[in-house]
């Protein structure tokens, strides 16, 4: 029955554009780096009183980061996407949540069971897009680019014209292996290239330097990474003393998407944000793979809609979970 009402529920937001004023962030196309940037602005405009925006830094090649603070609450939790260039998807799923939850609070609705009065004294901070060039070089190719640059594009992704299948950002750096925590051991590829190179050094990359920056600045009690592909939950890294309790959060999301939580080996290697964000912060943090696993290429529009049913209610539930078990104590 519970399932019933959250799928009619999300189903409802989903659509909301078939009986109420169409909604600011469309998902039914490709979701792009300029169309976030418009998306951002009219939110901000539309629910000023919740909302806040702000630039945390720019891309290799000058694409703004964006950061929206949902809430009036100086404790809060982060949630971004994009790390790789083309995984958009998370960011249009970011963007809808971002819309859903400040209507919901301008109407002081609820979404599922979950009040948004929360947001009177909690925030949400989210980065929709930590990676824009790599987004952008996905979706439109090198063209997009300096022209002094594009020869170096075309070598990294093996001389193919074809870029559906890039992760990296703009300079052929994988922004998700440039983390410190596990940095050291990552094997992958030893230049520049659409996917797997690490960088020389750890936070080279000066997006990773102004996420992981812009986190510090803000001290967020959980993080979430989204991205695709695999319907997965990735939040055991070196936890420690405090494993039982990172688990039971993460069982709580595996719960609400209906997505498996992994069982990473051993001698597992790092080098993500959340790596990274569990081992500075000692506070749980997750990656979540939405979307059927598809190989390399960003995940079919089609699939949309029931990500959305599975995360809608994500980051509101985080928000109260930690709230309470957490922030109080």
């Amino acid at each position: 029955m519970k399932k019933r009402l959250l799928l009619m529920i999300c189903l409802l937001s989903f659509y909301s554009n078939i009986a109420y004023a169409s909604p600011v962030v469309k998902t039914d196309n490709l979701y792009t780096y300029e169309e976030m940037l418009r998306d951002v602005s009219d939110l901000d405009r539309k629910y000023k009183e919740i909302i806040t925006v702000n630039t945390i830094g720019h891309s290799h090649f000058n694409r703004k980061i964006m950061a929206i603070k949902l809430g009036k609450g100086q404790n809060n939790i982060l949630i971004n996407g994009s790390h790789h260039g083309r995984e958009w998807m998370t960011t249009m799923l970011i963007m809808k949540m971002i819309e859903t939850y400040a209507e919901a609070y301008a109407n002081n609705n609820v979404i599922g069971k979950y009040k948004t009065d929360i947001f009177n004294d909690f925030s949400i901070w989210f980065v929709p897009m930590v990676n824009p060039d790599g987004v952008t070089l996905q979706q439109f190719g090198p063209n997009q680019f300096p022209i002094f640059h594009q020869k170096s594009l075309l070598h990294m992704n093996n001389d193919s014209h074809d870029f559906k299948g890039w992760k990296a950002n703009g300079w052929g750096v994988d922004l998700n292996r440039q983390y410190p925590a596990g940095w050291n051991e990552l094997k992958g590829e030893s230049q520049r290239n659409y996917q797997f190179y690490k960088g020389h050094k750890p936070l080279q990359a000066i997006e990773v330097q102004a996420i992981s920056h812009f986190t510090k600045r803000i001290k967020p009690a959980l993080a979430i990474s989204y991205h695709t592909a695999g319907r997965e939950i990735f939040w055991n890294y070196q936890n420690g003393e405090w494993l039982v309790r990172d688990r039971k959060i993460a069982a709580k999301v595996a719960q609400l998407t209906g997505y498996k939580l992994n069982i990473p080996p051993k001698k597992a290697t790092g080098g993500g944000f959340t790596d990274w964000f569990i081992t500075t912060f000692h506070k749980p943090a997750m990656t979540i793979e939405i979307s059927f696993l598809v190989g390399e290429r960003n995940p079919p529009l089609s699939v949309f809609s029931e990500e959305w049913v599975r995360n809608c209610e994500v980051g509101i539930m985080l928000a109260h979970e930690i709230k309470t078990m957490y922030i109080k104590k």
